[in-house]
């Protein structure tokens, strides 16, 4: 299961990852918490079109099902409104009704509903810090820690299903300094501008203001960067196809990192760090019973 903010989301964050666990056989379901309606139009293409921006919240439901299809995951809404991204100083209050301000026990009771109708082994959402500071990706990570700890207490959320415990709780870690320099180093090797040089001029100062995350687990998909990439483009309002995400050339990630990787936040199973798969320990569990 992966839990996810904002429709799109699951597409920039171990997407590879989940289409070659889909190919080899795993059940993967995404919950996506809002539907991402206060979400700005990022194509510059479509930025501007009353058509698109006055139908947002259909246009990005659209978006997922295509997404959806491309991956081939399952897919679950939870149901609550996007907070949108404050801007300004002081910064406004978020809108009444929003997914940021929703109760903690009535937002994780909602998801821990989906975890004991779904029953994953494996759970990966953001971490403390959101992946970027957007309200909802905060509380994202909130419910879904949350949600892991009471999904498996058959004295938590009593009329919320029949409890089911998953065995490893997973943060997802896209740009950690090493694929960024990886990507940049690579660039320009090859004599293409590379736009993570400002990333890691900063880097210093962000680590100093923030928990910069560990990598404890690699996945190789790199076959499946191509679905990354075209699940992705299928959010067409929140993505330029020019922009810096597309930069680095496919055949390049692929020979220079070839991984997408993840921090073990919580884990009920033997493993040894570094895993090279999110079912590290799983597996030997299931084998065992």
């Amino acid at each position: 299961m992966c839990v996810h903010a904002h429709p799109d989301d699951e597409s920039s964050k171990g997407a590879a990852t989940m289409a070659r666990y889909v190919d080899e056989g795993a059940q993967v379901l995404v919950v996506s918490c809002t539907g991402g309606e206060r979400g700005d139009v990022l194509n510059p293409a479509l930025k501007g079109r009353p058509e698109i921006e006055d139908n947002i919240r259909e246009i990005r439901r659209s978006e997922m099902a295509q997404a959806q299809r491309i991956l081939g995951f399952e897919h679950h809404w939870l149901g609550y409104v996007d907070s949108g991204l404050p801007e300004g100083d002081p910064l406004p209050p978020l809108p009444e009704g929003c997914f940021a301000l929703a109760p903690l026990e009535e937002a994780t009771r909602s998801l821990v509903e989906v975890m004991r109708r779904f029953r994953p082994h494996v759970v990966t959402t953001y971490n403390e810090n959101g992946g970027y500071p957007h309200p909802d990706h905060i509380r994202c990570h909130e419910i879904s820690v949350a949600a892991f700890e009471a999904a498996g207490d058959p004295e938590a959320f009593v009329d919320a299903g029949e409890p089911w415990q998953p065995l490893k709780l997973y943060y997802d870690v896209t740009f950690s300094r090493e694929r960024v320099e990886a990507f940049h180093n690579a660039l320009v090797e090859r004599g293409i501008e590379s736009p993570y040089g400002e990333w890691l001029a900063d880097w210093e100062e962000r680590a100093a203001t923030m928990r910069m995350p560990k990598v404890t687990t690699r996945v190789y998909c790199a076959d499946h960067f191509d679905r990354r990439d075209a699940a992705l483009l299928a959010h067409a309002t929140q993505v330029d196809p020019q922009g810096w995400f597309f930069k680095v050339p496919l055949d390049v990630q692929r020979e220079v990192f070839p991984w997408e990787q993840f921090e073990l936040a919580r884990s009920l199973v033997d493993t040894d760090i570094p895993e090279d798969d999110l079912f590290a320990g799983v597996r030997e569990k299931a084998r065992a019973t």
